[in-house]
């Protein structure tokens, strides 16, 4: 089994940054122990981390030292180098890299950027230290303005300078290319070797990466933040120098442009700020003001008191021309905080490179164990597959556009929001997100609203709904969602972001109904520890089961425990174990084990248990030796609501674990609760796992 990987480009401008997070997002979600090696890096601006290193530290959550990252600044091997010492170079990076190899299950290695004097130089040094660490290679070349015989020409000269090194080029990505399936084919059997075709991928060009945003033209003009400073993730486009009548100058703005004027030009920077409120002009990203001329007071408290201090305004001491000039040296970079470009970057290496390919080739197979951030990109990379229609009740809602901008990025759901069009796509603009490719609906003036009203009152006709009711139901966003599901417009529906949890289950208990066989709708969170998940069930809905609705809950935890991909063993909890306790509460969980074995005779099911018999091989086998769910418990089902709140409450403060859920169960087709209190990734995640359920119902 290969544990290492090594990413090098050709050259300068290839996106490798972009790269490298697809590869370690490939690498993170089959293995738990990664470790990041960039052998040589750019000598860091004061105490600034190498940008390369950070992003994957930080996105990637990784437990790496950073003084481990890295062996030499570039001029430091220049300078060793010069001096004579190339072998002290290539032996200290072995070493190092020798030092992570130990300690970690692989290691990700990442190249040079190119961004010294001599590109053929570095390409050599890579390809030497790539050979000496033992490590395949992932190729990055740019195809940017090439046509398919330059990128093939240009690969051979890269192949055969290569060849003395005896590298084993696992993939080769052409990055910014528009190539058609008929060239990479062409490209693979031309590059194949003992019959094996080669493995080489065409991402196309995403302008959205190279872009730079207002935070980028800060740091990289050591400018200063007048206003707008929650909005410094803007996207700039093209630069306009504002010089002339303010008459003059509106005619010439765009979207996404950097209005750059002198600090003393009031009149522009007001401009700017009016053309921002108003629906009628393009979203600009911001304003520079130039000559260290700072605006009067009068004007920032105006500024201060508007909506159009959210329009990004930076300072910069330098005169209009020298700005003009240092513009040109400000490239997007991909920072941990630029979730848009992560997802952008992650969606597009997944939608182009084939992951499970790469993974082979590299033998690289799935742990035993699963970790929080394994599980979460295992949903993620399920739900992308299953291709699922999920509408989101709550479209209106930022932090649901800004799961629904990540999850359209990522390929995960073919999202459905439901709300005012105008309200959405104003919101989606202030927060700088993409929602172009979701379906949007508003209820109200849907051509399926008469239909759904209909169906409504025919379906609630023996509760006395009539028609006009039907049509008041039916402008609450979450009926309309679960109705959608019901007709098979959707595939499942998400909610409760903002509304409670009965609103968001109400509609489906009235015309979704259960499942046959199941009297009851239940919940469990899927518990992410350090180096395993379990099921919680019933933790949201149920305050006080009966035994038969106890063996219910336990036969729908199990089997959406096994739809996510966990073998199901499950432990029916008391505070009893066998027969070392008496009581009421007891009887009620004996029973439900005696029902639920009835129904499912071939499910490893035992109770009652207590918590820690369940959970511990130790303390199995004092209570309930040769169990053989005792110790090893993956499925636990609460007694009653308030013991399963509590403990999953209690279990993901105290160990720090990944609570995600509640998962509805027990449904005809799938119904998502959301917490009011949910994060974006709570959100991304409940859609994943709504469109795998989704995709299980209909097997």
């Amino acid at each position: 089994m290969t544990r290492s990987l090594y990413i090098t480009a050709t050259g300068p401008r290839t996106g490798k940054r972009a790269v490298a997070l697809g590869a370690m997002q490939l690498l993170s979600s089959r293995m738990q122990n990664i470790a990041i090696f960039r052998p040589i890096i750019n000598q860091p601006l004061l105490d600034d981390r190498a940008p390369d290193i950070d992003l994957l530290l930080q996105h990637f959550q990784l437990k790496q030292d950073y003084r481990d990252t890295f062996a030499y600044t570039y001029d430091e091997v220049r300078t060793t180098i010069n001096e004579g010492d190339r072998n002290l170079v290539i032996e200290n990076i072995i070493r190092k890299f020798k030092e992570l190899e130990a300690r970690y299950d692989f290691v990700l290695c990442v190249g040079t950027d190119f961004l010294g004097k001599d590109p053929v130089f570095e390409f050599e040094l890579n390809a030497e230290i790539a050979s000496n660490l033992g490590c395949p290679v992932m190729l990055i070349q740019s195809g940017v303005e090439k046509s398919t015989e330059e990128i093939r020409d240009s690969l051979q000269l890269t192949m055969d300078a290569l060849e003395p090194h005896k590298l084993e080029v696992v993939a080769t990505i052409i990055n910014r290319a528009g190539l058609s399936q008929t060239d990479l084919d062409d490209l693979r059997q031309r590059f194949s070797k003992e019959g094996q075709p080669a493995l080489i991928y065409a991402i196309p060009e995403e302008p959205l990466l190279g872009r730079a945003t207002m935070r980028d033209v800060l740091k990289g003009l050591d400018a200063e933040v007048l206003f707008g400073e929650r909005n410094l993730d803007a996207l700039v486009g093209e630069y306009l120098i504002a010089a002339m009548h303010v008459d003059n100058f509106l005619p010439y703005l765009a979207k996404d442009q950097l209005i750059v004027s002198p600090g003393d030009r009031t009149d522009i920077l007001l401009a700017s700020m009016t053309a921002r409120l108003s629906s009628s002009e393009p979203d600009i990203a911001g304003v520079l003001l130039t000559g260290g001329l700072r605006p009067p007071k009068e004007v920032c408290h105006m500024i201060e008191g508007v909506a159009g201090a959210a329009l990004p305004v930076l300072l910069t001491k330098e005169h209009t021309y020298k700005t003009i000039k240092a513009l040109q040296e400000v490239y997007g970079l991909i920072e941990p905080s630029d979730t848009r470009k992560i997802n952008t970057a992650l969606g597009l290496f997944e939608h182009y490179v084939n992951g499970k390919e790469v993974t082979k080739r590299l033998d690289v197979s799935r742990a035993d164990r699963m970790t929080p951030m394994m599980f979460e990109l295992n949903l993620i990379e399920r739900a992308k597959r299953a291709n699922m229609r999920i509408v989101l009740a709550e479209g209106e809602e930022p932090r649901i556009l800004q799961a629904a901008d990540i999850l359209l990025r990522r390929e995960v759901a073919r999202l459905i929001l439901l709300g005012n069009e105008d309200k959405i796509r104003k919101t989606a603009s202030d927060l700088h997100l993409d929602v172009s490719k979701a379906t949007i609906i508003d209820p109200a003036t849907s051509p399926k609203f008469e239909e759904y009203a209909e169906t409504y009152a025919e379906l609630r006709k023996a509760k006395g709904v009539t028609i006009e009711r039907a049509r008041d139901v039916m402008s609450d966003a979450t009926y309309f969602a679960t109705m959608m599901v019901k007709k098979d417009d959707a595939d499942g529906m998400v909610s409760g972001a903002i509304n409670t949890t009965a609103h968001t289950i109400r509609p489906a208990f009235e015309f979704i109904k259960t499942k046959p066989g199941f009297s009851v709708v239940s919940s469990v969170f899927l518990m992410c520890l350090k180096d395993r998940v379990l099921a919680f069930g019933d933790c949201a809905v149920n305050p006080n089961p009966t035994s038969q609705q106890l063996a219910e809950i336990a036969l729908a935890s199990a089997h959406t425990a096994k739809v996510f991909g966990i073998e199901p063993r499950v432990a029916m909890l008391s505070y009893s174990t066998g027969t070392s306790g008496k009581g009421a509460d007891v009887d009620i969980v004996v029973e439900a084990t005696k029902l639920a074995q009835e129904k499912a005779p071939d499910l490893a099911l035992e109770g009652p248990l207590q918590y820690d018999a369940a959970i511990d091989p130790t303390v199995a086998k004092t209570k309930l030796p040769n169990s053989k769910v005792a110790g090893q418990a993956t499925v636990f089902i609460f007694p009653d609501l308030n013991t399963g709140n509590n403990t999953y409450k209690a279990v993901q403060r105290a160990a720090n674990a990944v609570a995600i859920g509640p998962v509805l169960q027990g449904l005809n087709k799938p119904v998502n609760d959301l917490s009011r209190g949910c994060t974006v990734p709570d959100i991304v995640n409940t859609v994943a796992i709504t469109a795998i359920q989704a995709a299980a119902e209909k097997k």
